[in-house]
């Protein structure tokens, strides 16, 4: 992960199970200028139970006469699938991540050979997952939606007695609604986490539009993840909570401009304003005529642009003293 802000274009499970709209989604995802795009791995039957039911959203967006399990295999897509899409963001020239959702996909991810491994929310409180991603010893981004700092206390531990170093692991404050109510995105909680726990911090964001990633980014997300879709009126549970093309771009456009901005925190005159320091600032000029040898008083000099002469700042200085010549109404002053 870079010193700049590590941007995650969230595909999900927004490919509906077909490997042609994934490409489709890679292309996007490196044409809106993601540093990575990432998906779901998973093998559904050993994730979801057949009585698990649906969130309310799900119901929403997908209706209620499917369950939750048959909803999620038809998007499934295979190990096979994944190496193509790898191979795939390999060539266009994005990171390729995926979230595994089980210990098949942790191995099977590895096998691929994933520099990161994003946990989700839904995990935190997976005691075997954890300690088994926790021992390849790699870079982590976990997901903290749902969770007090409590359990976030719980599974940092979990992760770093199995091996992971805390500095290589990056916690991201979430809301897991789809969408998030701005009411409850509560982004200062990201800064609590980073105080708490002394590690990097960043923001998976569920709200609709950008203006919460940004505010992210301006209040020092290192990485912000947003779930993305080519065109929101698709089927499936995530598309209406998620950005088409133009609306990615625009986000990460606004980060890379908040990013510039943000810069060092000297607090010193830049180059681009170093020019109109002196159109801008003020000098001590001759208020009317004076003549040589006249004593300098509040009465006969002022303050006037441009700052080309002697500062206000030097005001006392030159109170009391004489004049060396004769100054002319607006005259700079001289001494």
């Amino acid at each position: 992960m870079k010193s700049k802000i590590f941007i995650i274009a969230e595909a999900g499970v927004n490919h509906n199970g077909n490997i042609e709209i994934a490409k489709k989604m890679i292309e996007v995802a490196r044409e809106c200028g993601a540093d990575a795009i990432k998906f779901q791995t998973f093998k559904t039957e050993e994730v979801i139970s057949k009585h698990a039911p649906k969130a309310e959203y799900q119901k929403l967006n997908t209706g209620e006469n499917k369950s939750q399990l048959e909803m999620v295999k038809k998007l499934e897509l295979s190990f096979e699938d994944f190496v193509e899409l790898k191979e795939y963001c390999d060539k266009v020239g994005i990171m390729f991540l995926s979230t595994p959702f089980d210990f098949q996909s942790i191995e099977f991810l590895h096998s691929l050979g994933l520099e990161i491994f994003k946990i989700p929310s839904g995990e935190i409180t997976n005691l075997p997952y954890l300690e088994k991603i926790g021992k390849l010893r790699k870079k982590i981004i976990l997901s903290t939606g749902m969770a007090d700092l409590g359990e976030i206390e719980d599974a940092l531990d979990i992760l770093i007695s199995n091996g992971t170093e805390r500095e290589n692991i990056t916690l991201l404050h979430s809301n897991t609604e789809y969408p998030t109510p701005y009411e409850d995105v509560n982004l200062l909680a990201m800064i609590t986490i980073k105080e708490a726990f002394k590690v990097k911090v960043g923001y998976s964001d569920h709200t609709l539009g950008i203006e919460v990633p940004i505010a992210a980014a301006a209040l020092g997300a290192s990485i912000i993840e947003k779930h993305f879709t080519l065109d929101k009126n698709m089927e499936g549970p995530d598309h209406r909570a998620s950005l088409e093309p133009y609306e990615l771009k625009a986000m990460i456009d606004a980060i890379r401009n908040i990013e510039k901005a943000l810069g060092n925190g000297i607090k010193k005159p830049s180059k681009s304003e170093i020019k109109n320091r002196d159109i801008v600032r003020k000098s001590i000029v001759a208020r009317r005529n004076i003549r040589k040898g006249e004593i300098f008083t509040e009465d006969n000099i002022t303050v006037k642009r441009p700052g080309t002469g002697i500062s206000p700042m030097r005001w006392y200085e030159v109170l009391g003293k004489n004049a060396i010549k004769d100054f002319k109404e607006d005259d700079i002053i001289e001494i």
